[in-house]
């Protein structure tokens, strides 16, 4: 038996609670695995988990386990990195989640150079704003807008994101200018609705004009859950909606989209990168993280406010 092999399949089955998916992010067989665990219960003389046919737990005695397992792990990675020429350039594969419209418009194009400095380094891009299972689905890295959802994952604030309202010619030529916030909850106004992946409802958004204080829930014909078909119904006119600006600026520009309710503020969305707790950063994560907060600071700096 190799321990080493024994304690990070014991450690990923934890994680995932699932031989199989082990077995996956491994790219091991279950059986391998299966036997991996059981070997090592054997050598420490202890059950480390509790199996069904529907579900695997850590008992008492695992849980313990694993928590120093883990440990030693990440510590057996330093030690292997510290080994390594100090200018030997990361590499290997990089799997992140990012929501789509930010992978359109800012990290694909700005890919070029992060590849030109770490060109040994691979990026899988999922691109979703989906509620992603970081273990499961053995992702390094997600980047999400809103306040982190999950508190049992490590996240880096790395940015803000100015929003404002905002709708197409098309649609206030057919509706008039709203007046006040609260137009967009009466007819003939409506929102573009956007479903929030972590709660699968429509967010609102709360505006701000010295010390009136309002939150638009608004009506809506259409709701979606992603980036791009969001922007790409209120360009069709299907109704008002809040973008970051970074979203808005070249439809602005072209006279596509028209801003709304300018003496209102809305605070702005902090941008944060998440990892798993027990995901040891490596180097390639290291300067995966370094570049989207380089990027970030151009596109979307912290807000001082904040």
């Amino acid at each position: 038996m190799d321990r080493f092999d024994a304690m990070q399949a014991f450690a990923r089955v934890v994680e995932t609670r699932s031989f199989t998916q082990a077995a996956q992010t491994l790219h091991m067989s279950k059986t391998t695995v299966t036997q991996l665990v059981q070997q090592l219960e054997a050598r420490l003389r202890v059950r480390l988990l509790n199996r069904t046919t529907r579900q695997v737990n850590v008992t008492a005695d695992g849980a313990a386990y694993y928590e120093r397992v883990v440990r030693l792990l990440a510590d057996m990675q330093d030690a292997e990195t510290s080994l390594s020429s100090a200018s030997a350039a990361p590499r290997g594969r990089l799997r992140v989640d990012v929501p789509s419209p930010l992978a359109r418009l800012i990290l694909v194009p700005a890919f070029p150079d992060f590849h030109a400095r770490y060109p040994d380094i691979q990026v899988h891009m999922g691109v979703s704003d989906r509620v992603v299972d970081l273990i499961g689905e053995n992702v390094d890295c997600v980047v999400r807008g809103g306040e982190p959802g999950d508190p049992s994952l490590v996240a880096r604030h790395v940015g803000d994101l100015a929003i404002r309202l905002y709708a197409a010619p098309s649609y206030l030529a057919r509706t008039g200018m709203p007046a006040h916030p609260r137009d967009l909850e009466a007819p003939p106004h409506q929102i573009v609705g956007f479903l929030w992946s972590s709660t699968g409802r429509i967010l609102p958004c709360s505006l701000q004009r010295n010390d009136e204080r309002v939150e638009v829930r608004g009506r809506y014909a259409l709701a979606v859950d992603d980036g791009n078909a969001y922007l790409a119904a209120g360009l069709a006119g299907v109704g008002a909606l809040w973008l970051p600006h970074y979203l808005a600026a070249p439809h602005l520009a072209r006279g596509e989209l028209v801003p709304l309710f300018e003496d209102w503020t809305i605070a702005p969305m902090p941008l944060y990168l998440a990892y798993p707790p027990n995901r040891h950063v490596g180097a390639r994560l290291r300067v995966f993280i370094d570049w989207v907060v380089e990027l970030m600071a151009l596109h979307a700096p912290l807000s001082a406010r904040r």
